[in-house]
């Protein structure tokens, strides 16, 4: 299949989207939770609610890591407690700075 997106010239733009759509579900989580401290586990209920049932809580913390890195979240991991904790300013940067 990525082969046909390949030949079609969309695959890094399909690529693309699904990075920015779980940078938005992150965010709605954010927005949920009310708090600069979320459990991973949020994360991981979330990815698995839209079908992504194979997804472990060291992926999950892996997805956000590279989040983190690559700025579409402000904020570090705890490994230790098992919580990702945002900045408390613009925790999301806005999405135009990256593309």
């Amino acid at each position: 299949m990525p082969t046909s997106f390949i030949n079609a010239g969309i695959y890094l733009i399909l690529d693309k989207l699904k990075v920015i759509t779980l940078r938005n579900l992150f965010k709605k989580i954010y927005l949920i939770t009310g708090t600069f401290q979320i459990d991973v586990s949020c994360f991981q209920k979330a990815l698995n609610w839209m079908g992504l049932e194979d997804v472990d809580g060291d992926e999950t913390e892996c997805i956000l890591a590279n989040m983190i890195n690559d700025g579409y979240i402000k904020g570090y991991l705890s490994e230790q407690h098992r919580k990702i904790v945002v900045s408390k300013t613009n925790a999301f940067p806005k999405l135009n700075t990256f593309l």
